[in-house]
């Protein structure tokens, strides 16, 4: 319905530009039925467009200019003026052609938050549960993994999720697993939760597959009411007010007042009309459609996106901002700030090289950073060989005939812990770093620290709210 009756407004749009330019042709060679015929359809177009409007603004408790443009409308087909007709024709249906822009950018960012949302969901279970045998001493069932629907799922029902995959529904991890959380909390870094911890449907899992006990079903998950709240908004609120609308309550009554004024103190009703055509609020309806979609494209090239015009006319009114760390005024992906070595027996350059080397064929989010930082020291890297990768510990494979493992501190330091890995992590928590700890053929030998750096243009960002108030 939305797209038909955009597609009408630009018909609408199109039709008034060449019935226009047909009648200025007309009078441009002297026709004058050329010239008349097509600026009067053109307002007769107009009228019946702008009374549809007026009555839709009347349904929707509105009280709006639509009937200032109807009035003059309909005012220079009497009076013989069909140009003024056909040019608020025009303007009026642009008007309406860059709202609909607005509110179809809008519906954009909807539609891709709502295609990203899981359909469907793989669920565990267990034949010996369902087939009169359970709690039979020494009966095994068979478990099978079935894809149903996410709508299918409920509270209790074990399910597993894959590499890559959207979790689904809230739910208890029956494993540990590594989540990119980035669309729920705006944090680009990877999160490690344990078995027993609770996640929230729509991270995504950024490392091996785990399974999962179902807390909630899918229309009452965090995603489903992320989702619902954001199609409420578009619901209610349209993509910008008109500002003519908001004084229409004064505007309208002393606009007639005046036409007729006009009209009582000098008789002639060209100039009731006259007074319509300019009281016809075509700029504002105009210039605030254009405003916005201004507003919303050179927003959303720079990485920002509004909702909606509505919101971006409130951000004007806001006095108090509050920022989120990561993305916002930090750049949104980890770089590599030091690498610690636990002694004299490698160099920083070295463990670079060979966890680079192993990082390379890793599908880790924190590998990229540090492949990054050996190519930027010019270091030149190996094709590791029997690569295993741990999931929720690490990597572990062959370079340079060396075992190369990259992971977590605990994975990598058995035993007592070492002064200098206390030093690192004091020092990761300090500066809200995250670290990779490396060992070759077995002895622990080095750290690499990540952190997410602030955006260089933040500071003066900052300054600039603070100047505009």
């Amino acid at each position: 319905m939305r797209a038909l009756r955009a597609n009408l407004e630009l018909f609408l749009f199109a039709l008034g530009l060449v019935l226009l330019a047909a009648g200025c042709i007309g009078w441009a060679i002297g026709n004058s039925m050329l010239e008349n015929v097509p600026w009067i359809a053109s307002t007769v177009i107009g009228i019946i467009v702008s009374t549809a409007w007026m009555v839709e603004s009347i349904r929707e408790g509105r009280f709006g200019v639509d009937i200032i443009a109807v009035l003059a409308l309909v005012g220079a087909l009497l009076v013989g003026e069909p140009f003024a007709g056909a040019m608020i024709t025009v303007m009026l249906v642009t008007g309406r052609v860059l709202e609909a822009r607005a509110q179809q950018r809008a519906r954009r960012d909807l539609s891709l938050l709502v295609q990203r949302a899981p359909r469907t969901a793989r669920r565990v279970t267990d034949s010996a549960k369902n087939d009169g045998t359970a709690g039979t001493a020494g009966t095994k069932g068979t478990v099978t993994v079935v894809e149903v629907p996410v709508e299918d799922i409920r509270r209790g029902d074990h399910m597993l999720v894959g590499s890559g995959e959207v979790v689904p529904v809230d739910g208890r991890l029956r494993d540990a697993a590594v989540l990119d959380e980035s669309s729920l909390t705006g944090e680009s870094l990877p999160v490690d939760r344990v078995a027993g911890d609770t996640v929230r449907s729509g991270a995504i899992n950024a490392g091996a597959a785990f399974g999962l006990t179902a807390t909630s079903e899918a229309a009452s998950s965090t995603y489903a009411q992320i989702v619902r709240l954001v199609e409420q908004a578009q619901a209610t609120s349209a993509p910008f007010v008109r500002a003519a609308d908001r004084i229409a309550v004064i505007f309208v009554p002393f606009t007639l007042l005046l036409a007729g004024g006009a009209w009582l103190v000098s008789g002639d009703a060209t100039l009731a009309v006259a007074v319509l055509v300019v009281a016809t609020p075509c700029p504002l309806l105009l210039a605030a459609p254009i405003a916005i979609m201004s507003g919303l494209s050179r927003a959303a090239r720079i990485g920002v996106v509004v909702k909606g015009g509505e919101a971006l006319e409130r951000l004007a009114a806001g006095r108090v901002l509050l920022l989120d760390k990561t993305g916002t005024v930090t750049r949104g992906e980890p770089v590599v700030v030091d690498i610690v070595t636990a002694g004299s027996t490698f160099t920083a350059s070295q463990l670079s090289s060979w966890a680079a080397g192993l990082d390379q064929v890793s599908p880790h989010v924190l590998a990229g950073a540090i492949v990054k930082a050996a190519r930027a020291r010019g270091l030149a890297l190996t094709m590791p060989q029997d690569v295993v990768e741990h999931p929720g510990y690490g990597i572990e494979g062959r370079l340079d005939g060396r075992l190369v493992r990259l992971g977590k501190a605990s994975w990598i330091v058995e035993g007592d812990i070492p002064a200098w890995v206390d030093q690192v992590r004091q020092r990761a928590a300090l500066n809200s770093a995250l670290t990779v700890f490396i060992s070759v053929d077995g002895e622990p030998a080095g750290a690499f620290l990540l952190e997410d750096p602030i955006r260089p243009d933040a500071r003066r960002m900052i300054r600039a709210l603070r100047t505009a108030g």
